[in-house]
């Protein structure tokens, strides 16, 4: 790994680890070894929670380094910018061998892509997300989505949360 983060191995895809190859998660795994610090975020962990119905091929996550994106023989993966101040709100998930995974939380997550992803500023926009409005009603913490936004002290941030928690109407 150099001082930009990058595994340079893993990133031209000169993986040679046969043994990870079919391994349950190891694709995610190695997102968070690629390109260093980063975190699985924005449609990657949207799908993971069931919070939207597509699956993504892509595994897309939030980096306090360059916006990049590489392709490996274990998978496609972006990373995209964030102030360091933002890059909070994430767990470890375990998985096999002692392992674990850096994932966004869900709320944590929806405010990545609403941050990052700026035209989700209609009530239009958002439906066309197609939000799972059980998990939004049930499973999301809105007390933390609320904290988190404020950490982001981004007033247009904040009016996207508003309109979503009006569009889906979340209480």
């Amino acid at each position: 790994m150099d001082k930009t983060g990058i595994d340079h191995q893993a990133k031209e895809g000169i993986l040679h680890f046969p043994e990870y190859k079919g391994k349950t998660d190891y694709h995610l795994y190695f997102a968070n070894r690629i390109y260093h610090p980063s975190y699985i975020s924005l449609h990657s962990a949207l799908s993971f929670y069931g919070m939207i119905p597509e699956s993504v091929i892509q595994i897309t996550s939030v980096t306090s380094l360059k916006t990049v994106a590489f392709t490996n023989e274990f998978g496609e993966y972006s990373y995209h910018t964030v102030k360091k101040e933002v890059m909070f709100g994430y767990d470890l998930k375990p998985i096999e061998d002692g392992r674990h995974l850096i994932f966004a939380t869900p709320e944590k997550a929806l405010l990545d892509l609403l941050y990052l992803y700026p035209f989700y500023d209609s009530a239009k926009e958002l439906e066309e997300l197609r939000l799972d409005e059980t998990f939004l009603n049930e499973d999301l913490n809105r007390d933390l989505l609320q904290e988190y936004a404020s950490l982001f002290k981004n007033k247009a941030l904040e009016r996207r949360v508003k309109l979503l928690m009006i569009t889906y109407r979340i209480q």
